[in-house]
């Protein structure tokens, strides 16, 4: 079954509790959150406080996307903040196999992402401690931006890889996707569609629907 887990980036900070409610009422499956850190990427979002704040206001399952340096160091507070899973960047690690397992230890589901320019290959020998892999189709750090379609190849890739291994990974794609690239997306073999502006611009619960409707093809 594929997902939607629209990202918090795009909506209405001044209301974020109605504005994680709202996707939530109109049937939304996870709950997507950007946190970064100014450093790893030129913005800054939110973190363990905002997370915490919103956490009452869904049982949703929290997608947490650790934009942010050196993530090993915060996997906890971010927890214990209501984190579902955690997903890290390998271009972000010193260890990343060792930050991977950490996240296990701590109970939740474990991801790992990839920048527009980092080789494919680059993620590859950490499927096995993985339960999902996150594309990034566009440069991390803003919402809005033009999808990028050479991502569709790196889904691809690791599709086969994961079906190579028999493994029971789920690939999550992040950026720019609307209704009309939605279905090259998923024919490409994305489990989890990331959507921001598509979901949050106008019609919450219609734009909803609309994905949903779309998701229910495939």
């Amino acid at each position: 079954m594929r997902l939607l887990a629209p990202s918090i980036l795009s909506a209405d900070f001044s209301k974020l509790g109605s504005s994680v409610k709202a996707i939530d009422e109109a049937g939304a499956d996870w709950v997507h959150i950007d946190v970064m850190d100014g450093a790893f990427v030129p913005n800054i979002s939110f973190g363990m406080p905002v997370i915490k704040a919103i956490r009452p206001v869904t049982e949703k399952f929290f997608d947490v996307h650790l934009m942010i340096n050196e993530p090993v160091r915060y996997l906890k507070d971010f927890v214990d903040a209501g984190a579902d899973g955690i997903t890290i960047h390998v271009e972000a690690c010193a260890d990343v196999a060792e930050t991977l397992k950490a996240i296990k230890k701590l109970g939740v589901k474990t991801a790992i992402s990839l920048n527009p320019e980092t080789p494919v290959t680059a993620i590859k020998e950490y499927l096995d401690l993985v339960d999902m892999v996150l594309v990034m189709s566009v440069h991390p750090g803003f919402g809005g931006q033009k999808f990028i379609v050479d991502s569709l190849e790196k889904v691809s890739t690791i599709k086969s890889w994961i079906d190579e291994k028999n493994l029971d990974v789920k690939i999550e794609i992040d950026g720019g996707i609307n209704l009309e690239n939605l279905p090259s997306v998923l024919e490409a073999g994305t489990d989890i569609i990331v959507a921001g502006s598509s979901v949050y611009r106008g019609d919450v619960e219609k734009n909803v629907n609309d994905f949903k409707n779309v998701l229910g093809v495939f």
